[in-house]
């Protein structure tokens, strides 16, 4: 997983000493996803911490799989909605990308809409051709929004590629997860939700 520049490091700001002292990578896996979780930036499996209302697509474009059309949160009521928060150089989300694809085919049926919100880590990254052609060739058939300047991915909170969000069907953010694994786990949840009443 990688945590972008835009927001200082969690670790550096509380547990300086944690480096200082060669706490090193280990640490920072354990104290990493304790303190966002202690924080509430970080969903448990199941139910997010303090379910809140997922904020719009405001300020992505343009938008690609959709005819042009932007996609609007009110619009997907009754539907699961996941947001794949991810970028077309970051290896760990091309690693996540066979299972949100797989996920795309066996549920988009049953009433899941799967939307990439493709925000930038590198320079290049910006090009519209450059994302257009990142997903013919990752073969992604689900909505896609370009996040230049980062507008939805501060409306999430956001500070890792990649990051997945499940949305209820009345719009809750119900269910995140950072990095790669816990397929099976937020495949249960895909389905978990998809199962409740509108």
């Amino acid at each position: 997983m990688r945590q972008v520049s835009l927001y200082p490091s969690m670790t550096g700001v509380f547990y300086p000493e944690v480096w200082k002292y060669g706490g090193g990578d280990a640490m920072r896996s354990l104290w990493i996803p304790i303190l966002l979780g202690l924080l509430g930036l970080v969903g448990q499996p199941g139910r997010a911490a303090n379910a809140v209302m997922a904020p719009d697509f405001v300020g992505g474009g343009p938008w690609f799989n959709t005819g042009g059309n932007a996609l609007v949160m009110a619009d997907l009521r009754g539907k699961v909605v996941a947001v794949d928060m991810w970028t077309a150089g970051c290896i760990d989300c091309l690693n996540t990308l066979p299972y949100v694809k797989q996920w795309d085919a066996k549920y988009r049926e049953k009433g899941l809409v799967i939307v990439g919100v493709h925000s930038p880590e590198f320079q290049h990254e910006h090009s519209q051709q450059y994302v257009q052609q990142a997903i013919a060739k990752l073969d992604i058939r689900y909505p896609v929004v370009m996040d230049n300047d980062f507008r939805i991915w501060k409306a999430y909170k956001n500070a890792y590629w990649p990051t997945l969000y499940l949305i209820d069907k009345k719009g809750e953010i119900r269910y995140s997860h950072i990095g790669e694994g816990a397929y099976d786990a937020t495949e249960r949840m895909i389905s978990q939700l998809l199962t409740e009443p509108n």
